[in-house]
């Protein structure tokens, strides 16, 4: 016989320092009630709707543990057997929709199974096992999949990428694989992120795939991609996006830079560095440059060399205003997704999978996304100068 809740001495319970959840917490026979009279309605209507005889024959009990705490649970049967609860399943032995939530998010702030098992412990006193959480936390396999291969926009006309390098199992043994988040700006001037990718190697071939996969996706044109010097990827994009223009990110080329120069002569070669990349203009960053080689050229040719074979993608960022220059001549906001990456993973060693490292990032990037709902800064003056830039590429989205 279930007993009716009663509010005036959960109050007094409250007062008096009763935990609210837990084993013994005051909530715990209300959740009770409300389970199991929705259980009964479940049931009434089951009956009302079944076109065969059939009626009520009693309740079957069985503990179930809810996040208020555990507790005895009557789940009415039918006579027919037909009765299949939908609000707690046969076999469900926890309220699993309150619990998932708490379990997910603490897994999308970093959380290790360990300090979640501890924590739902404490605060719920309920034991979850590691195989519960897997459980748990699989389930955005499924979603992640589905992610992967949703439909993009037809046009970015930014689009950032970058690789962040993580330890996976494989063959018994942990290799090195390089995880490739490529970020848009959409045509509203907001960040997306629009894919993440697996491999062990970077080359034409490899980017060839990835660009493929985002054209088959949708997205039909890019205008301008800024990278760290990916190894293949300027000739695979001239393949599938032949107009779209390759900036080489300058902050990465300048740490590049630097590891080459002796520690003595660092701070005497950035200050003659920093006229060519805080050129007004290009032709002035060209002569800056060839100042560059005639002082730092036979000390360290191979530094300026990189920079003379790479001028072209290097320098695309001159022919644009300052508000401009600033969203494309760094991979910095793809960078600040692999800070949020980097809290996530900075316990972890290594992971067993794939899907255990991919589910854990595309649960921190469901997290690092909630912030992305402004537009980016000077949009509406940035998008004026692209679309001068990129004549016609524009027309159809901005209705021109």
């Amino acid at each position: 016989m279930s007993h009716t809740f009663d509010f005036d001495a959960a109050l007094k319970a409250l007062r008096s320092g009763q935990d609210l959840n837990g084993e013994n917490g005051i909530l715990t026979p209300l959740i009770k009630q409300l389970t199991e009279a929705a259980l009964k309605a479940e049931l009434e209507q089951h009956i009302e709707q079944d076109p065969s005889p059939n009626r009520k024959n009693g309740t079957t009990r069985k503990t179930v543990k809810s996040l208020s705490g555990s507790f005895e649970l009557a789940t009415p049967r039918d006579r027919a057997g037909s009765f299949e609860p939908q609000i707690i399943k046969k076999n469900q032995t926890y309220l699993t929709d309150e619990l998932e939530r708490k379990i997910l998010s603490m897994f999308a702030h970093g959380m290790s199974y360990q300090a979640i098992r501890e924590h739902v412990k404490e605060m719920y006193g309920m034991d979850v096992s590691n195989g519960t959480l897997n459980a748990i936390t699989d389930k955005l396999i499924p979603e992640l999949k589905s992610w992967q291969e949703r439909e993009l926009d037809a046009i970015y006309p930014l689009v950032w990428l970058d690789a962040i390098h993580y330890k996976i199992k494989e063959n018994g043994r942990f290799i090195s694989k390089a995880v490739y988040t490529i970020l848009g700006l959409t045509i509203e001037g907001k960040k997306e992120l629009l894919g993440l990718y697996l491999s062990e190697t970077e080359g034409a071939r490899y980017w060839l795939n990835v660009l493929t996969d985002l054209h088959n996706r949708g997205i039909k044109d890019i205008l301008i991609a800024c990278v760290d010097g990916l190894k293949g990827f300027p000739e695979a994009i001239e393949t599938i996006y032949p107009k779209t223009e390759v900036q080489l990110c300058i902050i990465h080329q300048i740490r590049n830079s630097m590891k080459y120069v002796a520690s003595k002569n660092q701070k005497a070669f950035m200050t003659d560095l920093q006229p060519v990349y805080r050129a007004t203009t290009k032709e002035a960053a060209e002569i800056a440059l060839a100042e560059l080689d005639a002082k730092w050229g036979k000390q360290y040719p191979v530094v300026i060399k990189s920079w003379q074979t790479k001028w072209d993608n290097l320098s695309v960022y001159f022919k644009y205003p300052d508000y401009v220059r600033k969203a494309i001549y760094t991979t910095n906001a793809v960078e600040a997704v692999h800070r949020q990456f980097r809290k996530l993973t900075k316990t972890k060693g290594g992971f067993a999978n794939e899907n255990s490292l991919l589910k854990l990032l595309y649960a921190g990037m469901l997290k690092a996304s909630e912030k992305w709902t402004h537009p980016v800064q000077n949009w509406n003056l940035t998008l004026s100068q692209l679309a001068i830039h990129f004549e016609g590429r524009l027309d159809n989205v901005l209705d021109l």
